[in-house]
């Protein structure tokens, strides 16, 4: 696998030679090293097997085996690689498919008009961060196994808050995380819960269906003037910040993004805590930058309680080390553990 300090080595996976062709000189512009090119998902997964890339852009809708077919083939391997997937979007719902069969981000192919070169800007910079994560899409059993006695050293133990409101953060690599936690939650839960995840307006809908389908509990991206009740968890949508009144009812901001992000976890979370205190756990999961530590700060002021999710089982350990570097986690343990955290904290 690739070091943080070399260039990552990356396979290009698209049916049009003209978009494989851009793909391909830009990243080489922007520092990454190609080493090959697929035409079709059988062709990916040959070279694949043969080149050992570091990360691979793939496309969603390509003849023969599509991009959530090769998803699948790859994490059924024995050497799973990470992925980026590069695709239009047209369908949603197959986008947030990719992700939970476990695709590492989303880039949007550009619309005519728009500039080549941010888009080649972001792919760059989201695949140098998907290349450096195949540490943990390798090896995420063992290490949390071993990782488990010193996670739960820094425990803070205190009696269970009465209905307790559960909020979770997440970005990169969170809707594989949630699809994990989200199933293994009782049918009410307290007094309920929030989920952040940082994604494009479009795709939440289609993230709180999928979950809704396989869980307990009862999942829908938030519409406005919602509350808050034991047996829902509600989503925020992308494009709008997530706002939490002090009668407990939700709220949808159009307000800039905050440092690029809309939602931003740390709205809602500092909203949360001032309405609930120490009735709110914070779960803040896998994740790119520092989203949810000033949110995490106001939980803790107001009496809350903050669960982190352990480096081993992270994609992206950002948010969560921005937490718990801070000394504000309460519970560190990894992703396999944190279903049953939220149900302590419930008291159940």
């Amino acid at each position: 696998m690739t070091s943080l300090a070399t260039s990552p080595r990356v396979l290009v996976t698209d049916d049009s030679a003209l978009m494989r062709r851009i793909l391909s000189d830009g990243l080489l512009q922007h520092g990454l090293s190609v080493v090959g090119e697929a035409s079709s998902g059988d062709e990916a997964l040959g070279l694949c097997r043969d080149l050992r890339p570091d990360v691979v852009t793939l496309d969603l809708a390509m003849p023969g085996l599509d991009g959530v077919d090769v998803l699948r083939a790859l994490r059924a391997s024995h050497s799973p690689v990470p992925v980026v997937v590069v695709s239009s979007f047209s369908n949603s719902s197959r986008a947030v498919e990719a992700l939970a069969e476990g695709a590492i981000e989303l880039v949007a192919k550009p619309a005519p008009g728009e500039s080549l070169f941010g888009f080649l800007s972001d792919l760059a910079a989201k695949l140098r961060i998907a290349a450096g994560s195949a540490r943990s899409i390798v090896l995420p059993r063992k290490r949390a196994e071993r990782s488990t006695a010193g996670a739960r050293s820094v425990r803070r133990a205190r009696p269970a808050a009465t209905n307790p409101v559960t909020l979770i953060a997440c970005s990169t690599g969170g809707p594989k995380a949630l699809a994990e936690i989200m199933p293994r939650l009782p049918a009410a839960l307290g007094g309920g819960g929030l989920i952040v995840q940082h994604m494009p307006a479009g795709f939440t809908r289609s993230l709180a269906e999928r979950l809704d389908r396989t869980s307990a509990l009862r999942v829908a991206e938030a519409a406005g003037g919602e509350a808050i009740d034991a047996k829902t968890f509600w989503l925020a949508p992308g494009g709008c910040h997530l706002r939490v009144t002090d009668q407990g009812t939700l709220r949808l901001s159009s307000e800039p993004p905050v440092g690029g992000l809309r939602p931003r976890a740390d709205l809602t979370i500092k909203d949360a805590a001032q309405v609930y205190g120490d009735r709110l756990v914070l779960v803040v999961l896998t994740g790119m930058g520092r989203d949810g530590l000033e949110g995490a700060q106001e939980v803790r002021r107001c009496g809350g309680r903050v669960i982190a999710e352990s480096e081993s089982s992270c994609i992206v350990y950002g948010m969560p080390r921005a937490v718990i570097e801070d000394g504000l986690a309460d519970v560190v343990v990894p992703l396999s553990e944190i279903s049953a955290a939220i149900v302590e904290e419930a008291g159940l």
